[in-house]
């Protein structure tokens, strides 16, 4: 998309990868709990197993247990007073730009943010609702419904959304193929496949083959449509950055490739898990091992192609540490989250489910040293961000789309 100044006080919809940010923060403290303490009895880890821990576990684990839920609940609230602060300012921001202005260069495909940051809300509350309240998870079954309900909304919203922009680009032929040339146009994607990978928790977990099915054909519509569009919209960006080069304050949609990966592999493994308990599907462990690897690979190297080019740009030394400003930069949080989270998923069902790394071993741990690098680094960057773009003093950004 083609670069506009303007005031810091200026608003733009890209503001709402800060509170995407937080959000994904907040995921990756119920990771720690998810994968670390033990829940047979349920898909998830409850308050009950925390409550368990704290009271059977070694008096050292109480202190863990205090940081995983204080660092969970900073970040949920975080992301909540972002979100609402947002929600504000983008009404009061919509009244004021006219149709034309929102669509020139194309920059209404940021509006995708919305419904993006949305379906994180689900995810966070999900996330905080079942590691903090006594006996929620003994009525989640009532609960589905009503959260299939909510995501079929945001769903339709961002098929709209979505459906209006792509209709008038066909319509005109007016997409800036020179602003664009970038993978910022990915927008759209990250949120169809955030959509579907919501739609596959109630599909995995949900006793109810009726909830099941539902949740199931609602992911896989989601996510086909987040690959067939994911591969048009790789082609044409990269195409455009090869003829016309790629600016500065795009640089960091190289990255966005890393949280689309992640939400379609966890997609993939949820569709797993559902299909196992409703549909009786047999699955190899070896066959995990090979999906998560090859997912890990790739954002592993589109993590080092973005940074190459990135510090080649002189992004992180000119709108992370120097005077540029630009809200598109809050999309350096969420590959980090999304690298830790599926890194996560790669060592327990890749290498803890095939026997080939031990839990709570050294071997373990030195494989969590390089993602809880990324979680911190991850949550510094946003902290850094806040204080830079959020604070009331007026300087001049850069929006951008990336």
């Amino acid at each position: 998309m083609t670069e506009t100044s303007t005031s810091r006080l200026d608003y733009h919809p890209l503001y709402f990868l800060a509170a995407l940010g937080a959000g994904g923060l907040t995921v990756t403290f119920f990771l720690y709990f998810m994968f670390l303490v033990p829940h047979p009895d349920a898909p998830v880890v409850t308050a009950k197993h925390l409550l368990a821990l704290w009271a059977d576990g070694a008096d050292w684990l109480r202190p863990l247990i205090i940081l995983g839920i204080s660092g969970m609940l900073i970040m949920a609230v975080m992301h909540v007073r972002l979100l609402v602060w947002n929600l504000l300012r983008y009404r009061r921001w919509r009244r004021s730009i006219s149709d034309e202005q929102l669509q020139s260069g194309n920059k209404d495909v940021a509006l995708m943010a919305i419904p993006l940051t949305l379906t994180m809300t689900i995810n966070v509350l999900f996330a905080v609702g079942a590691a903090t309240i006594p006996g929620l998870w003994e009525i989640a079954e009532y609960l589905f419904p009503g959260v299939l309900l909510v995501l079929i909304l945001i769903g339709a919203v961002a098929l709209r959304m979505y459906g209006r922009y792509l209709a008038r680009l066909m319509v005109t032929g007016s997409f800036d193929f020179i602003g664009n040339a970038n993978l910022g146009q990915m927008m759209p994607i990250f949120a169809f496949a955030m959509i579907a990978v919501a739609f596959a928790a109630p599909g995995a977990m949900s006793q109810n083959q009726l909830i099941n099915a539902i949740g199931l054909f609602f992911a896989i519509f989601f996510l086909s449509l987040s690959a067939l569009l994911g591969v048009v919209k790789l082609v044409v960006g990269v195409n455009s950055m090869f003829r016309h080069g790629l600016s500065p304050s795009a640089s960091p949609s190289l990255w966005i490739l890393i949280p689309i990966l992640t939400l379609s592999g966890i997609t993939l493994m949820r569709l797993i898990m559902g299909l196992q308990h409703g549909f009786d599907l047999e699955v190899q462990k070896p066959a995990l091992f090979v999906l998560t690897s090859i997912i890990l690979s790739l954002e592993i190297l589109f993590g080092l192609l973005g940074y190459v080019v990135m510090r080649r740009l002189g992004y992180f030394r000119d709108y992370l540490h120097g005077d540029q400003y630009s809200p598109g930069a809050y999309s350096l949080i969420c590959p980090g989250v999304a690298f830790f989270v599926f890194g996560w998923f790669w060592i327990m069902f890749g290498l803890v489910g095939n026997d080939i790394v031990t839990p709570l071993t050294p071997a373990f741990f030195v494989l969590m040293v390089p993602l809880v690098l990324v979680q911190w680094k991850s949550l510094e960057t946003l902290l850094k961000l806040n204080r830079k773009l959020l604070r009331k003093s007026v300087q001049p950004i850069t929006a951008h789309a990336s």
